[in-house]
């Protein structure tokens, strides 16, 4: 059995972003994305024209200031190897309290198809407050696509955002 990170949790988000379950190397580093190969980081960088620091604490920072929190949809599962494929029992972390906790959470954006799928089945029926949720195309490896692809499907994360500081 393989169990999922705490929530990062600024002081009041917005936004949340969930991943399926940590990778092997996110484990071993005891980072969110911590598989140097994950765009992730890169990715979200990119949303503010930033390079991504070498530094997690900085990388982390920068989720707080945006008011991003993160999290993965599962807390633990069985796994084989690092792809969300090869998941087996999965047990589902408590979004509907995180959400609970954050009232101002107002979208939830899903790192893959897989991370989709498990939330639809597993979380979404169960939630008191509807969230709007919105699948990104994963930042794994596994995932081929350009970088600039992908960049573009997650630029609704900083417009969400700023539609958000406008209101």
């Amino acid at each position: 059995m393989i169990y999922s990170f705490a929530p990062i949790e600024p002081p009041h988000p917005e936004i949340l972003i969930l991943g399926t379950m940590p990778s092997v190397r996110s484990l071993l580093e005891q980072q969110y994305y911590g598989h140097p190969q994950n765009r992730f980081w890169p990715l979200l960088f990119a949303l503010w024209d930033h390079p991504a620091p070498a530094e997690y604490e900085k990388r982390t920072a920068f989720l707080r200031e945006k008011g991003i929190a993160l999290w993965d949809v599962l807390a633990s599962c069985e796994r084989e190897g690092s792809l969300d494929a090869a998941i087996r029992e999965p047990v589902p972390n408590q979004v509907e309290e995180l959400l609970s906790r954050y009232p101002g959470i107002h979208t939830i954006f899903l790192n893959g198809q897989k991370a989709g799928a498990f939330y639809r089945r597993l979380i979404e029926p169960k939630l008191a407050r509807r969230v709007e949720s919105i699948v990104l195309p994963s930042s794994s490896p596994a995932r081929a696509m350009p970088f600039e692809k992908k960049l573009a499907a997650w630029r609704i994360v900083r417009e969400r955002l700023e539609a958000e500081e406008k209101q």
